[in-house]
Parts: C-alpha cells; sequence; structure tokens
C-alpha cells in the first residue's frame, strides 16, 4: 500500500487540470492454482499481482491509467499524464484521508497459506476417486482447486482510505466422455469467499465429481432436444444464469445510463409478471460475489431490482450514476488494478415464489426441464439472447422424462421476464465468473426452479411430441 502522504501528493497531482474527482485503487493478489488431469498433479503455481491504478473524473469524462511502478517518481508521472487530459482550474485540493472502519461480513477462520500442498491435492482425490470407476466411457477427467487472497486499499479526492482484504477458494472438475463417435463433457465448479472448510464440510467432493460424470456419460446417450415453441421449466440454482446474462446485464447503469439497454428509462414499470422479485445482494455472508465495499469504495447493499414485477432500481456505480443523476449503489467492481471500474452484479438471483418444484413440474404437460447451461451471448441493448443447456428432459404429461441434448433457449430478456408464471420455493446459487469490460469476476446466479410459459428453443430432434 502507498503512505498516505505518497497518496494526497498523486490525488493532487491528477486534480490539477480541473478534475473533480481522483481516486488511486491499490491492489496485491496472491493466488495457488493446483491441478490434477488423469490422476496426476500437472498444474501447481503461484501467482502475484500487484500495481495501482489511478482514475480521473470530470462531469461527464473518465480517464484511467494503471502502473505496475509504485515508486513516488512513476506514480506522480501516471497522474500528471492523466491529468493532461483536461485543461480547466483546480477544483480541489485534497488535505487529509481518512481510514473507513467496518467489521468484514467475510471472515475468514484458515488462513489458505496455512493449507498444505498436500491437503490440497486430497481435497481434489476426493472427487477424483470417486468416478475413477464409475463408467469406462469417461476418457479424462480434471479436477482443481485455486485459493486467491486479494488486498486493496482505495484512496480518494473525498478524503477516504477504505481497505479491503479477502480470500476465496473454488473446487472444479471436468470430466470428458466419449462412445468413439460423439464427445460429452459435465462441469462442477463450487466456491465461496470462505475457508478450505467450506469445502470439508458444507460440499462434498465425491458428489460434486460423480455429478459432473453423470452428466457426461448421460449426455452420450441422449436424443437431440426437438426444436419450436415451448413451456420450459428452469432448475434452480445454476438455472439463474439466464436471468444473470439475459436480464442483469441490461439492469447494469453501464448500459442504463446511455439509453442502450431494454430497460433504459423504465424505473418504476411494470417489466416482469406479478410472481418475479429479483435482488442483486453483495452482503450474503462469504458467499462467493458478496463485498463489503465496491471497488470504488462504496459499501456493498442488497439491491431489490425487481418487485413483484416492478422495476425498483438499477446496479449504478460512480461514473455512470452520473449521466443517472443517481448516486452509487456499490455496484462498482474490477477483475484487478488493470481495469477501469464499472456497473457489475455480485449475487443476483430470483427470489422465492409460492409454487413447490413439484407442483411446477406436475402443471406442465409437455415442454423441457433445463437444469444446467453451458454458455451463451446476450445483446443488452436488443435483450436477445441465446443459451446453451447442458442438462435438459423433456417433460411429458406432468412428469420428467427421457434426457435430451443440444437444447438451445432463444429469446428477449424482457418478454421472457413477462412469461415466468409460476416460482418454486427451492432457492439455491450457482458460482460463475462474469465477463465484461471491468474484465472477469466472481458472481453468484440463482433462482428457485420456475417456469416459462412458453420460449423458443432449438435443437436437432424434430419437433416436440
Amino acid at each position: 500500500m502507498l503512505s498516505k502522504k505518497l497518496a494526497i501528493d498523486v490525488l493532487n497531482e491528477g486534480l490539477k487540470t480541473g478534475a473533480d474527482f481522483a481516486e488511486i485503487f491499490y491492489e496485491n493478489t496472491y493466488g495457488y492454482t493446483l491441478g490434477i488431469e488423469n490422476n496426476k498433479v500437472d498444474i501447481s503455481y503461484n501467482q502475484i499481482n500487484e500495481g495501482v491504478g489511478i482514475r480521473l473524473l470530470n462531469n461527464l469524462q473518465c480517464i484511467y491509467g494503471y502502473t505496475c511502478d509504485l515508486s513516488r517518481k512513476s506514480l506522480l508521472k501516471l497522474a500528471s499524464d492523466l491529468a493532461n487530459g483536461f485543461v480547466d482550474e483546480r477544483k480541489i485540493t485534497v488535505t487529509n484521508l481518512k481510514i473507513k472502519k467496518y467489521k468484514t461480513i467475510n471472515p475468514i477462520k484458515i488462513d489458505y497459506n496455512d493449507v498444505s500442498r498436500e491437503e490440497k491435492i486430497a481435497l481434489v482425490n476426493e472427487g477424483l476417486l470417486a468416478i475413477k470407476d464409475y463408467d469406462p466411457r469417461i476418457i479424462q477427467t480434471k479436477g482443481s482447486f485455486s485459493d486467491t487472497h486479494r488486498s486493496t486499499v482505495i484512496y480518494n479526492s473525498k478524503g477516504e482510505i477504505i481497505k479491503n482484504s479477502t480470500q476465496y477458494g473454488r473446487l472444479v472438475y471436468l470430466v470428458v466422455a466419449s462412445d468413439g463417435k460423439s464427445l460429452e463433457t459435465g462441469f462442477e465448479g463450487p466456491g465461496a469467499q470462505d475457508d478450505i472448510n467450506y469445502f470439508k464440510t458444507k460440499i462434498d467432493p465425491k458428489k460434486v465429481a460423480l455429478n459432473a460424470a453423470r452428466v457426461a456419460i448421460q449426455n452420450l446417450t441422449a436424443k437431440e432436444c426437438p426444436s419450436g415453441v415451448m413451456p420450459v421449466v428452469l432448475g434452480n440454482g445454476w438455472g439463474g444464469v439466464l436471468f444473470h446474462e439475459a436480464c442483469g446485464h441490461p439492469l447494469e447503469a453501464s448500459s442504463v445510463s446511455k439509453g442502450l439497454s431494454c430497460f433504459s428509462g423504465k424505473l418504476g414499470q411494470k417489466i416482469a409478471s406479478d410472481v418475479v422479485s429479483a435482488v442483486d445482494d453483495s452482503t450474503i455472508p462469504n458467499a462467493w460475489g458478496s463485498i463489503d465495499y465496491d471497488d470504488e469504495g462504496v459499501k456493498g447493499v442488497k439491491r431489490q431490482l425487481i418487485k413483484n414485477g416492478i422495476l425498483t432500481d438499477y446496479m449504478i456505480d460512480e461514473f455512470n450514476g452520473r449521466r443517472m443523476n443517481k448516486k452509487p449503489n456499490g455496484s462498482s467492481r474490477r477483475q484487478s488494478f488493470r481495469y477501469n471500474p464499472t456497473s457489475r452484479m455480485s449475487n443476483t438471483y430470483i427470489e422465492n415464489g409460492k409454487s413447490t418444484p413439484e407442483e411446477i413440474i406436475k402443471a406442465t404437460k409437455l415442454g423441457l426441464y433445463a437444469v444446467g447451461f453451458t454458455g451463451g451471448s446476450v445483446n443488452p441493448i436488443t435483450g436477445e439472447f441465446n443459451f446453451s443447456c447442458s442438462e435438459a428432459y423433456i417433460i411429458r404429461d406432468g412428469k420428467i422424462a427421457e434426457p435430451v441434448k443440444g437444447a438451445t433457449l432463444i429469446g428477449k430478456g424482457n418478454e421472457i421476464l413477462e412469461k415466468i408464471d409460476m416460482v418454486g420455493n427451492d432457492l439455491d446459487l450457482g458460482q460463475g465468473m462474469c465477463g465484461a469490460s471491468s474484465g472477469s469476476i466472481r458472481v453468484n446466479v440463482g433462482q428457485p426452479t420456475l417456469r416459462i410459459s412458453s420460449i423458443t428453443v432449438g435443437g436437432r430432434g424434430g419437433q416436440l411430441q
């Protein structure tokens, strides 16, 4: 981190040509990754990332730069070079900086540095040994564990110093199966902003790996998914990735503030069915996407995005909030000091409804039950999306029937929200990484089981019948 005197000098250097806000973002990140493929350790390495990003704002202009050279000369030069982007009189002078004190919502009892490499290997092997003889058609197994320590300090022209330190880990299994004609994969990757005990007591590595193996083998014999417009039931947990991509990103101020979102200008309006309420909550203790303070020093909060179908809030960062005439609400995030921060999600999910999963399936005569997703794309301007399913089944006469593969969901986020007609009571979250303009960040996606009354399903299995 920087001394208080150096930080004040750098901030004032950046403010000399009229910027109305200056910020220094210091980061030191240490990470370890272990990988085991086909029962052999093939990856074991440490990563260290340290540097500073400097951001200057002047009305609706933003200038950003970063450096790994933390010397006084380098930081003052970077601030001066950035300041040359503005031509105005000084508006602010920083005379003092005060540390914000707070209690973390993500306490860590056991430092990952105190966990041996052998213990991490044993953790990964728990799952790999469980699937070693699962099926002879499995041709490749990969297991990995990664842990990261991230420490940041923000200094800004508001006179604030915000220090934050966190650790998080993730356990991943990838299984590849082949019948000689085709290849199928299964993937599971639970993670938490928690210590090693999370992976020993709150999840079962054997069950995680076995589920990845089951999906890979199941898809080898699954028939191609039929296509057409039909009801689709989305499974809880990772099924929330559809809301995250198709609806969450268009609710970020980075697109809303420019009028480039299908939800721009719709605050207070009905955008979803009455049974839909959704939040982005940064305050869930030890959750994968939680934060104490965001990456521009604003406290993380629980944001009610949609309430009973009504749009109630956006995810807003400092800069884009200026365009919207709204204050930031703790939604600004970045991958590292190399990225300019912007509005991003944290733990985003649709809240519990009143139906049970069994009632939702029973009420669906013929349709698709989509449990997992492998990826997709969305245009936040139009809300148009497509997502590929990694695990799906046909629903017949209110019962889950045969598995299918190759299913793709196609639609518009704003239209799909209005077609959600049943929401379950089994909320769960799934961990992932979200990539956007400010880099790749940790996010939770989630929802209870829910039904979309009609959506276009792509597949190569003919018409559903």
